[in-house]
C-alpha cells in the first residue's frame, strides 16, 4: 500500500475537520475521495502532503510516516492545487525549470525534467508562452506538468477539473488516465464530479469528516443504491419498482408480459450512491 491511514484526526480547535478515518491505497490505484464542500477532502490531503500537522492517529506516504519524514513523503508526491501556484508572468517552460530546482535539479537533468513533464502532459505546443495567458485547458496541463517534473509515485489532484468545460475536463481526463497507464503512477483524486469517479479502483465517501463508505464503484452501488425498472402497460398503468439486482427484473416484466406497452430498466449510478450517503436516503451501511 502507498497510503495507510489509521484513525486519524485533525481539529482546529472545537472545530473537527477530520474525525477518526482509516483506509489504504494501493500501489498503481486511481483512488477517488468523495464529499461535498467541508466534508474533510483538502484536510485530508493537506495532512497526507505534509501541508497540514494531524491531531492524532497515523499517515504513512511510501512508508514514511508524514510528520517525521516530510522531506521523504515529499519527494515521493506531486500535488495539483485547486487554484494554480505558478507565475502568470513566466511560461510554462520557465516555471517548470524553476521547481525542479528545488528538488535539487540542474543543468541537463534540469533540462531533461522539464522536456520529459512537458512530453507527457503534451504541452510543448505552449511551453515558451506567458503561463497567464493561456488557456484553461492549457493551464491545467501545465498545473499537472509542474507535479510531474520531479517523476513522483504518487499524485494528487484536488478537484483538478473544477470550472473546466465539457471537452476540456474529459481531455485532461484523458490526459490523466494516459499517465496513470504510461508510468504506473498512483492518482489520488478528490473530486464532486461522479462520472470521474467512476472511472476509478477504489471510493471513499466522507462526510462532516467521517468515512461513510469506502469501496469499488461496483460494491458501492450494489450496498448504497438500487436499480428501477419502470413499465407502461397497454391501458396506460404506469408501474416502477425498485430492484436488489437487475435480474431479478425478469420475473416481473414475465409477470405482466401479456400487458406490456413500454418496459425501462434504470440501473442505480455513483450520483445515486452520493446522495444516499451525504443527505440520510436508503442509508443502508
Amino acid at each position: 500500500m502507498i497510503i495507510q491511514v489509521e484513525h486519524l484526526h485533525k481539529s482546529y480547535g472545537d472545530i473537527h475537520a477530520v474525525r477518526d478515518i482509516s483506509f489504504t491505497v494501493g500501489e498503481g490505484e486511481l483512488f477517488s475521495f468523495l464529499g461535498v464542500n467541508g466534508a474533510g477532502k483538502s484536510t485530508t490531503i493537506g495532512v497526507l502532503t505534509t501541508l497540514l500537522v494531524k491531531s492524532a492517529g497515523t499517515a504513512l506516504v511510501g512508508g514514511f510516516d508524514v510528520d517525521r519524514d516530510p522531506e521523504r513523503v515529499r519527494n515521493l508526491i506531486g500535488i495539483v492545487f485547486q487554484e494554480s501556484v505558478l507565475d502568470k508572468l513566466m511560461t510554462p517552460e520557465e516555471n517548470l525549470s524553476v521547481r525542479a530546482s528545488l528538488y535539487g535539479l540542474d543543468g541537463t537533468a534540469r533540462k531533461q525534467a522539464v522536456e520529459r513533464a512537458i512530453a507527457l502532459t503534451d504541452s510543448a505546443e505552449f511551453a515558451k508562452r506567458p503561463y497567464g495567458k493561456l488557456s484553461g485547458g492549457q493551464r491545467r496541463r501545465t498545473d499537472i506538468a509542474r507535479a510531474l517534473v520531479h517523476t513522483p509515485r504518487l499524485l494528487f489532484l484536488d478537484e483538478p477539473t473544477t470550472g473546466l468545460d465539457p471537452k476540456t475536463r474529459r481531455d485532461i481526463w484523458t490526459l490523466i488516465r494516459t499517465l496513470q497507464k504510461d508510468t504506473g503512477m498512483t492518482v489520488f483524486l478528490t473530486t464532486h464530479y461522479m462520472e470521474e469517479a467512476a472511472q476509478s479502483d477504489n471510493i471513499v465517501v466522507i462526510h462532516k469528516g467521517e468515512i461513510k463508505a469506502q469501496g469499488t464503484p461496483v460494491e458501492l452501488k450494489m450496498r448504497h443504491c438500487s436499480d428501477m425498472l419502470k413499465m407502461t402497460l397497454t391501458d396506460g398503468t404506469y408501474m416502477e419498482e425498485k430492484l436488489n439486482n437487475t435480474v431479478d427484473a425478469l420475473a416481473v416484466i414475465e409477470q405482466y408480459r401479456d400487458r406490456l406497452a413500454n418496459v425501462e430498466i434504470v440501473n442505480g449510478t455513483l450520483d445515486d450512491v452520493f446522495l444516499n450517503l451525504t443527505e440520510g436516503l436508503n442509508d443502508v451501511d
